[in-house]
């Protein structure tokens, strides 16, 4: 992948490595800032439901870095749509299920990199 495409595909990790460090880590201190109308009883009533919503997250962040870590170009570039493709329909999902918010924060920037993918690869 070229170097811009791949910082592309990186930011992308960092962002679900941050939602994995909010969602495990977080989750009742800087976690209630995000989460709309919550209180501190709801947080960590949610706790261990947030830590393995983070580790889902973790796992995306985890096959895009290493999609970028494959040097054969075909399969650097097949892993990066898959786990790409993973983040847009967990993204999807999460709009449909919980907020319209993580369309645009999770799904879009994952769409929009893999247009970017599918158009100067």
């Amino acid at each position: 992948m070229q170097i811009a495409l791949k910082g592309l595909v990186l930011l992308i990790a960092i962002e679900h490595l941050f939602i994995l460090w909010i969602e495990m880590f977080a989750w009742t201190t800087k976690g209630i800032k995000i989460v709309k109308g919550a209180d501190r009883r709801f947080m960590e009533m949610t706790k261990g439901m947030a830590a393995n919503q983070g580790l889902y997250n973790g796992f995306l962040s985890a096959g895009l870095i290493w999609s970028l870590l494959i040097t054969d170009m075909i399969w650097s570039y097949n892993v990066a749509f898959f786990f790409l493709g993973c983040v847009i329909v967990a993204g999807t999902f999460g709009a449909l299920s919980s907020s319209k918010a993580i369309f645009i924060k999770q799904a879009l920037p994952a769409i929009l990199v893999t247009m970017t993918l599918l158009i100067f690869r």
